[in-house]
């Protein structure tokens, strides 16, 4: 792994759907942010979807191989999600693309989650809460939280609304929520704002 990767994008609008940003080209070199063991583990750091003591307690248990093999599988199931996403995007979920869903809806049959009662932070009539919590097994369960947002993004609604950047070169994903849908970059800082300086180069150019 090299030590000048970038931190992770989040800019899509939906973990799920900014998963498939975890391989992409921002500029012009591809970069993969789970492209191994500890690749995996920096992504569910910054993503908050794994708890410091949790990815601590896992790594304590491992034996040599564990998550890079656990990384693997996250990179096989990025890429049956992007498969999914380009065949359908811009257009409503049906009853027909349920089958389709069968390696998520696997992956998500493995999960282990249960309810407790804490004590609430916000005042209550009991004071009570119930708390949603996962057992974390084996380091396979890290791909559990990824499996969840995929799934959350795909009940959401908003796969027609899903787009690429626009940039030249860049590969960035993200959930175009502007009025008439109208985005165009992954971030007008980076790709709109590089747009914006070739347009005005060819205008130069045109006006020589």
């Amino acid at each position: 792994m090299s030590n000048r990767r970038p931190p992770a994008f989040f800019i899509s609008g939906s973990l799920g759907l900014g998963f498939l940003n975890t391989l992409a080209t921002p500029a012009d070199t591809p970069v993969d942010w789970i492209d191994h063991n500890d690749g995996l583990l920096s992504w569910l750091e910054q993503a908050r979807l794994v708890p410091a003591e949790v990815r601590e307690a896992l790594k304590a248990r491992a034996v040599p191989g564990d998550f890079d093999a656990v990384a693997a599988q996250a990179r096989v199931l990025r890429e049956w999600f992007r498969g999914f996403i380009w065949e359908r995007s811009g257009r409503k979920l049906t009853a027909n693309d349920l089958g389709d869903l069968e390696p998520l809806t696997r992956l998500l049959g493995r999960d282990e989650q249960y309810s407790r009662l804490v004590i609430g932070r916000t005042e209550g009539v009991s004071g009570l809460e119930l708390q949603t919590h996962r057992r974390w097994r084996t380091p396979g369960s890290l791909l559990l939280p990824i499996g969840e947002e995929i799934a959350k993004f795909v009940c959401s609604g908003n796969l027609e609304s899903a787009k690429a950047c626009e940039g030249s070169t860049c590969t960035l994903l993200f959930v175009d929520r502007t009025r008439g849908r109208a985005r165009r970059w992954c971030s007008m800082a980076i790709c709109g704002n590089r747009a914006k300086q070739a347009a005005h180069r060819d205008r130069r150019k045109s006006g020589q």
